[in-house]
């Protein structure tokens, strides 16, 4: 057995070892994922920020948060300044910070009642009936193919699944930092000495 763990972990090293001098390459392509979704979710918020406030604010159709406005403000900016901080991997770990609560807040107020599916699928309850008679609708009275020709029809549930994996995308980005060469984070320590890591 200890002949074999010393082959399996020579071999190990010999592979994996070298990998380490590109291991910024999982924080980029986390950070570039994240950054236009959170762009997008920012500028919509921003550009409509009184209907942002409405709804956070309003407790029969809105989400009844309080201090609407504040946080409807906080909210956007920090998507908006969030997105622009980890395309360039600056102060990765301190934005992922906020971001993470504003997910949190997401997957409470506005995804938890819905479960888990970001998308139904056909087997859950009254979906496939659903669908099956909106593609009927569709066909009778729209273009069908037309409007299924970029993909086909599906009907959103709005569970938890996206926020989840958004958060758990911010949580590892939150103990690797910007990553290694590719981020703003790590020239500014390799060029000012500090101990920190990206």
């Amino acid at each position: 057995m200890n002949a074999l763990s010393t082959h399996y972990y020579t071999v190990h090293n010999a592979i994996f070892g070298r990998l380490k001098y590109l291991d910024g390459l999982a924080p980029l392509a986390l950070r570039l994922y994240l950054a236009p979704i959170f762009w997008m979710a920012g500028i919509t918020k921003v550009k409509g920020i009184e209907n942002t406030i409405e709804w956070f604010g309003n407790p029969d159709w809105g989400l009844g948060l309080p201090f609407p406005t504040v946080l409807a403000y906080l909210a956007a900016y920090t998507e908006v300044i969030g997105a622009m901080l980890l395309v360039l991997g600056l102060a990765t770990r301190w934005i992922a910070i906020p971001l993470i609560v504003t997910m949190l807040v997401a997957m409470i107020t506005v995804h938890w009642e819905h479960g888990w599916a970001a998308i139904a699928s056909s087997n859950m309850e009254g979906v496939a009936m659903r669908l099956s008679a909106a593609k009927e609708i569709l066909r009778e009275y729209g273009n069908y193919k037309w409007l299924t020709e970029k993909g086909s029809l599906v009907i959103l549930n709005n569970g938890i699944e996206f926020s989840v994996t958004y958060l758990v995308m911010l949580f590892s980005l939150l103990f690797t930092g910007g990553g290694r060469y590719f981020s703003a984070d790590y020239w500014l320590r390799h060029f000012t000495g500090g101990s920190a890591r990206s």
